[in-house]
């Protein structure tokens, strides 16, 4: 127990199921054998969590990470910033995204500090996290913002060992093709190699194509010839990395998840690659936080407000994100 990694476990949105999620894993006795867990948030999310699933387990205050004995149960680093009779069900509301950001806050600081190796979160309400305040478009800017992080990063999605990283992401389609550029396609193949070498890998890289039958040599589209075909070969020669493609995007999936060719695919844009992850294993999806100089993981699915306290929300997906973040950490150890 002693040499697991120290992770921060934060509740994420108090009117959502990740008190729900936290409070199971708890119950289940499944954090040991990945980490030795620092529960953040209000303690009385904690038990709320707890009550709802209707289960029990050894828990204590703390006010500081000195004070932490696994030995006794489970630390909560008790914020007192959630009042339960502030706090409904399954709203999105501008004290439960302070909250949100609260906990992001503390954990930043233990992680600098170095009395944390990284978090892992319950589901943020992103609304709610910009009615408290939050100016930037995600939680992951706002990392890497707090982590002074200037080099690529981003939402990385994985299910199992494969990893999808998105050369764009919140953008309409039709204005995938003016922002996939040498310069886009560079950034995402590095946040796609760092993620990867976070887990202790040298990772096996495909870059999707975004036409038809790979453009058919420039007969179905130019992307293929003047954008992605190049830029890939220019980064082999000047890194060496084990990068390939393009890739007719109906056929590459198969070979990453049926025939485990690769360990990072590098899609064009928000769909290519979320509707293979999420069709094959929707629950086993997580979602990882590259670029940033510390392990950040959470669940891929969100706050669930239509499950929200009824103790019926899975734990397959953020039980997973706990056993990257903390695989994550062994690594960085070891590098």
């Amino acid at each position: 127990m002693n040499n697991r990694p120290i992770l921060g476990v934060l509740l994420g949105n108090s009117a959502g199921v990740g008190p729900e999620l936290v409070a199971k894993l708890a119950v289940q006795d499944i954090y040991k054998a990945y980490c030795r867990p620092v529960i953040i948030g209000d303690l009385r999310m904690f038990e709320r969590g707890l009550q709802v699933i209707g289960g029990d387990v050894p828990y204590y205050p703390i006010n500081d990470l000195s004070e932490c004995d696994w030995e006794r149960g489970y630390p909560v680093l008790d914020l007192k910033n959630q009042d339960p009779s502030l706090v409904p069900f399954g709203e999105a509301v501008q004290y439960c995204g302070k909250s949100d950001l609260d906990q992001m806050d503390t954990a930043i600081e233990l992680c600098k500090a170095g009395k944390i190796e990284g978090f892992v979160f319950g589901p943020f309400h992103k609304g709610a996290m910009k009615m408290a305040g939050m100016h930037v478009e995600s939680e992951h800017t706002y990392l890497a913002d707090k982590f002074g992080v200037t080099s690529p990063f981003g939402e990385i999605n994985m299910m199992d060992d494969l990893m999808t990283v998105r050369v764009t992401s919140h953008i309409p389609l039709k204005e995938v093709s003016e922002n996939l550029t040498e310069e886009t396609l560079r950034e995402a193949i590095t946040l796609g190699e760092i993620t990867g070498e976070s887990f202790g890998i040298r990772p096996r890289i495909a870059v999707a194509a975004l036409n038809p039958h790979c453009g058919e040599f420039g007969l179905c589209g130019r992307e293929e010839v003047d954008i992605l075909a190049p830029t890939v070969e220019k980064v082999v020669a000047e890194t060496g990395w084990d990068l390939t493609g393009p890739y007719s995007a109906d056929t590459l999936f198969i070979r990453a998840l049926n025939h485990g060719e690769f360990d990072v695919v590098v899609t064009l844009f928000h769909d290519q690659g979320q509707i293979a992850l999420k069709l094959v294993g929707f629950e086993r999806c997580i979602t990882v936080a590259g670029g940033q100089p510390y392990p950040v993981a959470t669940c891929a699915h969100g706050t669930a407000f239509d499950k929200v306290g009824t103790g019926s929300a899975t734990t397959t997906s953020f039980e997973r994100a706990v056993k990257a973040a903390s695989k994550m950490a062994l690594a960085k150890r070891t590098k």
